[in-house]
């Protein structure tokens, strides 16, 4: 059935024949696929509330609403009880690996479970561990960035945004440089997790791909049981509070789960801060002029174009947000670029300012699921984007990219080409 629906949807099929009934909320159209934020803006301004039949949910764009459904203890990520995820374990109920995968990450698990799985695995991801990556980042986009002077171009995607989270969050983990190369398959299939009807295969490319590496993470973690290193892995098995350690499928659904949102949000980030740059030249030469602008500029690109659109919630309890009455059971979708566009909190939303203060934008959620990684990947991007700069300061190409990921969640060029000289 989800092979049949990603056809449909490629093919513009289903939109022709259900466009009605999708009203305002269309994320299928090329057209938003192109411009998201044109749909969020009317949405906010006409329906910041708007049930959505055809999702089952309410969707949420107004900044105060979408901070408090993320807030909310009203609100759960557990949503094994809706009737979407019950249909996705009755369809995978013979594959173990995949249902552990879905059912125990730091993404779906609540309460007081997700908090002590966190709290163990945060012991693990300190600031101080980030911070100590800067010189071998710093390295490894020198490399790369090397790689390409004698060429004139670059494909930013290909060529930077996406091997260099790859080595990032290998390396924290402590993959060995000779497998980095198999991830990208693996990474390319397991992000469908995020959004299953824009994939292609059904559910078959992401059950394969989540049998591969666990079967990869459980080597890798014999291993690490045997000779311990100075990585995270290491550092997650012996990691324990009150007496308890992280148990096997937890290891292995946190490894891989860190391995392609890791990769993910922070790819998408640098690909779309370079279209940024190139769209907004005066803004360029700001940051260019000022390098001290670059943490608020890294804040400015998550606000500007937020690497993840939206994220949903299931109603843990009857509430009220947005005059809106929601009883449990039901589902509730927070725009996170919506809000981040949204001129109750953001003086002149629609301007990017690498300069920009009070910039409490919500690109990487809020609350109890707030965002593991987001240091690391304002790192990474805070250190790509200073070198490609300092580099190559004349670097020139199209402002906009020839096209977008296939994704109503994720939100990032698919290429983008730029000449350096």
């Amino acid at each position: 059935m989800l092979r049949f629906i990603q056809w449909l949807l490629r093919r513009q099929l289903l939109l022709r024949a259900l466009g009605p009934l999708f009203g305002r909320f269309n994320p299928f159209r090329p057209e938003h696929r192109r411009d998201p934020h044109t749909t969020w803006r009317a949405l906010r301004e006409n329906a910041p509330v708007y049930r959505s039949r055809m999702f089952g949910a309410f969707v949420y764009t107004r900044y105060a609403d979408v901070l408090q459904i993320l807030r909310d203890p009203r609100f759960t990520t557990d949503r094994s009880d809706t009737p979407g995820m019950k249909m996705v374990m009755r369809m995978t109920k013979n594959e173990p690996d995949f249902a552990g995968m879905l059912e125990r990450n730091l993404l779906t698990l609540d309460g007081d479970e997700h908090r002590r799985l966190r709290r163990l695995v945060s012991m693990a991801f300190t600031p101080r561990r980030v911070e100590q990556m800067r010189p071998r980042l710093e390295a490894t986009v020198e490399e790369l960035l090397g790689r390409v002077a004698e060429d004139g171009e670059m494909e930013v995607v290909s060529d930077l945004a996406y091997p260099l989270p790859v080595i990032a969050i290998a390396d924290l983990l402590g993959v060995p440089s000779d497998d980095h190369a198999r991830f990208r398959g693996w990474v390319g299939r397991l992000v469908q997790l995020l959004d299953p009807f824009q994939g292609s295969g059904g559910a078959k490319p992401m059950i394969q791909a989540t049998r591969e590496i666990f079967d990869y993470f459980r080597g890798l973690l014999d291993a690490r049981r045997a000779d311990p290193k100075d990585d995270l892995l290491t550092a997650m098995l012996a990691a324990e509070q009150d007496g308890e350690r992280i148990g096997p499928i937890d290891l292995l659904a946190l490894s891989s789960l860190l391995l392609v949102a890791g990769h993910e949000t922070t790819s998408n980030l640098i690909a779309s801060s370079v279209h940024l740059l190139l769209r907004f030249p005066d803004e360029r030469k700001r940051l260019q002029d000022d390098p001290g602008l670059m943490p608020s500029a890294v804040d400015e690109f998550l606000r500007y174009e937020s690497p993840i659109q939206l994220t949903d919630r299931a109603v843990a309890e009857d509430c009220e947000i947005g005059g809106q009455k929601l009883r449990k059971g039901q589902m509730a979708v927070a725009v996170l670029a919506a809000a981040n566009r949204d001129p109750e909190r953001f003086p002149d939303p629609e301007r990017f300012d690498v300069g920009r203060t009070d910039n409490h934008h919500l690109a990487f959620g809020q609350g109890n699921h707030f965002c593991l990684g987001s240091q690391l990947a304002k790192l990474e991007t805070e250190v790509a984007i200073a070198a490609l700069l300092r580099r190559f300061p004349d670097f020139s190409g199209e402002p906009d990219p020839p096209a977008w990921r296939r994704s109503m969640i994720v939100r990032g060029p698919e290429s983008l080409r730029v000449n350096l000289v």
